[in-house]
């Protein structure tokens, strides 16, 4: 069950307009978001994996086909989606948090957290499994959506330390420390022992960029 597209159908049902964003107007493939002759919706594969990840995401970013953190959903079993709403918790991703199996993390960079929650490695009691939940958004809307939950302050902060900008150039110019949601968790995945998990999200974080790149150019 890919959690992400069940999300991406009931917005795309209750949307009353149509998504009118940069190649808006390509022919693309409904369950990978590629266009058609770019299709590589065979290559989502799932694999074994002791990590959870949970999008939650902007109420736009579910329909951008620029959206990387769908690609967490394909190979990744235990990957769920839920839509922010800045007035209200969300109810399910917070009964989510209080299974036992999971240790939960808000995935943010240390330099915008409080240093208190800020945390470089995964620790984990016994019979636990990290649960990353990532703010899936533009980096304005991520922002947005760090400050305005407190409801996820109780929640430890996990960071990375790229050393390099993002290879993600699909929006705006890459900036160093803000990476594409993909990008974040490959490293996640290598950062819990799954390398070669992060690898295979890593790959095709790159070739759907290179793709969608060579479509813009044609």
């Amino acid at each position: 069950m890919n959690r992400f597209l069940e999300l991406y159908a009931q917005r795309k049902a209750a949307a009353t307009t149509q998504f009118k964003g940069r190649g808006a107007r390509r022919v693309r493939c409904q369950t990978c978001q590629m266009p058609q002759q770019h299709c590589f919706c065979e290559q989502a594969i799932l694999q074994d994996s002791d990590c959870g990840f949970v999008l939650l995401m902007h109420n736009m970013e579910v329909l951008r086909p620029s959206n990387t953190g769908r690609f967490i959903a394909d190979l990744i079993p235990d990957t769920y989606a839920f839509i922010w709403q800045r007035t209200e918790p969300c109810e399910d991703l917070l009964a989510l948090c209080q299974q036992q199996q999971w240790q939960p993390y808000v995935v943010f960079p240390a330099a915008f957290s409080q240093p208190e929650r800020v945390h470089y490695k995964v620790e984990l009691k016994a019979g636990q499994k990290p649960l990353f939940i990532m703010l899936d958004g533009s980096w304005r809307e991520a922002r947005k959506m760090f400050h305005q939950s407190p409801w996820l302050d109780t929640f430890p902060v996990i960071s990375i330390n790229p050393e390099q900008a993002s290879s993600y150039g699909l929006r705006s110019r890459p900036i160093k420390g803000q990476w594409a949601t993909a990008e974040v968790a490959a490293q996640l995945l290598a950062m819990s022992g799954e390398e070669s998990n992060g690898k295979q999200l890593a790959q095709r974080f790159s070739q759907f960029t290179q793709q969608t790149l060579a479509g813009r150019n044609c």
